[in-house]
């Protein structure tokens, strides 16, 4: 594959931190264009330039004119669902505003491919099948999932009209090392930072609700095989297996020798009950499956958390 220039927004950030890292490494020139607003510097991967900009801004126009990238690898995101539900307008403005932001520039100037970060169980809501395929309805049931499934819209629209080719990576549940403890964050950085430090847990609801956790570094392979040329469409990045938050919090446990039992409290509005991807098509077009299981994942990650705990 020859060295391409991709842009990667919110590279900054947990995922698209690992995903640029990935691309320098393979030889690809890259941008990141991060507004700090949640990444951190710490993360900017060697070898990757970095403008800090915000995706909604005016100076989006003067970055593509100047790096005029062959791929766009769309990161950047407002991530966390219970603020969409308490926030509806933000999550348009940064998911479906900036994404479109992006596409107009990125049609202009010609840019070839646009690899978009979307979410599967936001996107499908409450699953009729499991594990979803792409062929799954969607009928999201938050704010998040509908604005991730209307970007995704718009990036359809725009290949008609000539712009990039869409490449939509619906992910599951990511998790793995650089992923922030605070603000909008993944339930196992959040158990994992309290566990670290001795404290209690506290899990929403029963706990007996399902999502399907994937390791970064997977997640980053596939973001890779959505550089090939005949990549387009949606695809589904999960392992197409379902953990409890309960039976997620007793591994965790397990990893690091502790006893602490979890708290529980209400459920939050806005959160699904059964979430659950297979990676039909990646499977099938590029043979891509997840190579690390839940245990080998959680100990590394939470190696990880403990090294930076113990700075």
């Amino acid at each position: 594959m020859a060295g391409k220039r991709i842009l990667v927004t919110g590279g900054a950030g947990f995922i698209g931190s690992h995903v640029a890292e990935r691309y320098v490494a393979l030889g690809h020139t890259v941008l990141i264009v991060d507004n700090l607003s949640s990444g951190r510097r710490e993360n900017l991967p060697a070898g990757a330039e970095f403008v800090e900009a915000d995706i909604l801004g005016e100076s989006m126009g003067g970055i593509f004119d100047r790096f005029r990238p062959d791929v766009v690898s769309h990161h950047a995101a407002q991530i966390d669902v219970r603020r969409s539900v308490s926030d509806p307008r933000f999550d348009i403005q940064v998911n479906v505003l900036g994404t479109l932001n992006l596409l107009e520039h990125a049609r202009r100037t010609g840019t070839g491919r646009f690899v978009f970060a979307s979410s599967g169980g936001a996107a499908y809501g409450e699953q009729v099948r499991f594990p979803a395929d792409e062929t799954h309805p969607t009928d999201p049931c938050s704010p998040y999932g509908i604005n991730k499934l209307t970007a995704e819209k718009y990036i359809q629209y725009m290949e008609q009209l000539g712009g990039p080719r869409g490449v939509l990576l619906r992910y599951s549940n990511v998790y793995g090392p650089r992923q922030d403890p605070h603000g909008e964050a993944g339930v196992v950085a959040i158990f994992g930072n309290r566990l670290l430090a001795g404290q209690a847990c506290t899990i929403f609801g029963d706990g007996n609700q399902t999502r399907d956790y994937v390791y970064v570094g997977d997640v980053v392979e596939a973001n890779v095989l959505a550089l090939r040329d005949e990549a387009r469409g949606a695809y589904n990045v999960g392992t197409g297996i379902e953990t409890s938050v309960n039976a997620l919090y007793e591994a965790m446990t397990r990893v690091l020798g502790v006893d602490l039992p979890a708290a529980h409290a209400e459920a939050r509005a806005g959160e699904q009950q059964r979430s659950c991807i297979g990676p039909v098509r990646l499977e099938a077009e590029c043979g891509w499956r997840p190579a690390t299981s839940l245990a080998d994942g959680l100990a590394v990650t939470l190696d990880s958390f403990r090294a930076i705990s113990s700075r």
